[in-house]
């Protein structure tokens, strides 16, 4: 794991990770209106920030 921080303004892409287990397992995996939504908003914070992990580490 990197030691790291990420770029200021992002959460680490473990802790978007979890979020996004979190609520798959709340869900049981059904993702629709809201609950999709927020998925989706998860996934493109995720993204970022492992895009800025990896440009940190670099």
């Amino acid at each position: 794991m990197s030691t790291t921080p990420p770029p200021p303004g992002l959460r680490p892409a473990e802790a978007v990770q979890a979020d996004i287990r979190a609520l798959m397992q709340e869900t049981g995996g059904w993702l629709w209106g809201p609950t999709r939504a927020r998925y989706e908003k998860l996934r493109d914070e995720w993204v970022a920030a492992v895009r800025g992990e990896m440009a940190a580490a670099a």
